[in-house]
């Protein structure tokens, strides 16, 4: 009997997922990975409730759980790069990375040495084998696709790596869940980056990243305000930027002086937060942008060609021209302008339903 290791996270996806492989004849046991705990609360932090969760969900499905503690090595391994990241400016993904360095290599070493021959997580996604090689491709629920967030595994990682509800919707997902009796079955999908919970953002950083005020200003040069470092401000943010609408002297009643102001461009030199009007300002669209740190699935970068891509989750894919991928950096060129491509962020690239892998997203050149 082949043995699968699941991720129990306390949510619903991992608790169908396990019930799913049991009933197709797995040997399958939880384990619930705990990542942070550096300032455990029981207002924000909901590792307790969720172990809980998982311990109860194992035991209607009739499995083993294992609580095993990953906070080490993820502070190590994706925290402090997230807070590198922040202190350059920069806006990182820390879900990507946890996948890379925590669900796909702690917890897979760890499930290794339990003696499984492959594990599972609650991701929707799906890994297709062709001619010996592995193919991550989106998951069916196009809303709840998580492809993008699982771009930087490798081959020996999907090899051993199971997504059983990938095939499904969500609504079924739910309908299962509720049909066995789970506990958790209603539970809210979590919100949020990983570690921080469900608490404000601003309040997080403030713990780990230093104030350092500068001057906010508007595509004309004009001084609007002050930031309080910017770090604590992502390209396209409409709201805590403090500021008010400037009006030109003698400016005509219904103009453009009350489109709200959106986080444009940051210069790390000058320490300056630059911010204009509109949702629709040149200085918000991209046609092109330049991505490092380039990772492929299938261990060598695609053809230079026509693909879709995206900038961000839950984006439409858009159409692009891929140029490059040797040494570890591509360059997209996109057929329709991008908003607030994000320095940071990672650019992910399909083949219609086949995740290719993608880069971190060093800048992008204005439409």
């Amino acid at each position: 009997m082949t043995r699968v290791v699941v991720g129990l996270s306390g949510g619903v996806d991992s608790a169908v997922s396990a019930w799913l492989l049991k009933a197709q004849g797995y040997e399958v046991v939880g384990i619930f990975m705990k990542n942070w705990e550096d300032d455990d609360d029981s207002e924000y932090c909901s590792s307790r409730q969720d172990w809980l969760d998982a311990a109860s969900v194992a035991d209607v499905i009739g499995i083993d759980v294992e609580h095993v503690n990953f906070a080490a090595e993820y502070k190590d391994r994706v925290f402090a790069e997230f807070l590198r990241e922040y202190q350059a400016g920069r806006t990182p993904n820390p879900d990507i990375l946890c996948n890379a360095e925590i669900k796909f290599k702690a917890f897979l070493d760890h499930a290794m040495r339990l003696g499984a021959e492959k594990i599972a997580t609650g991701h929707y996604a799906r890994v297709r084998e062709v001619d010996g090689r592995f193919e991550l491709l989106k998951g069916v629920d196009p809303s709840k696709d998580q492809s993008y967030f699982l771009h930087r595994l490798t081959q020996a990682q999907l090899a051993r790596t199971l997504f059983p509800v990938g095939e499904l919707h969500k609504t079924e997902v739910r309908r299962i869940a509720a049909e066995l009796g789970l506990p958790n079955a209603k539970k809210k999908d979590s919100t949020g980056i990983c570690f921080i919970g469900e608490r404000p953002f601003r309040e997080f950083l403030n713990r780990y990243l230093a104030k350092d005020p500068g001057p906010i200003k508007d595509d004309r040069g004009r001084v609007l305000g002050q930031h309080i470092g910017l770090s604590f401000y992502t390209l396209g943010q409409r709201k805590g930027l403090g500021i008010g609408g400037v009006k030109e002297r003698g400016a005509a009643r219904g103009g453009g002086e009350h489109e709200p102001w959106f986080v444009a461009r940051k210069d790390v030199a000058t320490n300056t937060l630059y911010v204009v009007q509109g949702h629709d300002h040149p200085w918000l669209q991209s046609l092109s942008l330049e991505a490092a740190d380039a990772s492929w699935i299938a261990g060598t970068p695609p053809e230079p060609g026509r693909y879709a891509a995206k900038t961000r989750y839950r984006q439409q894919d858009a159409a692009c021209v891929l140029e490059g991928g040797e040494g570890g950096r591509f360059r997209l060129h996109f057929d329709d302008a991008q908003w607030a491509v994000t320095p940071g962020q990672s650019a992910v690239l399909y083949d219609g339903e086949v995740c290719l892998g993608g880069g971190v997203i060093e800048g992008a050149a204005a439409a």
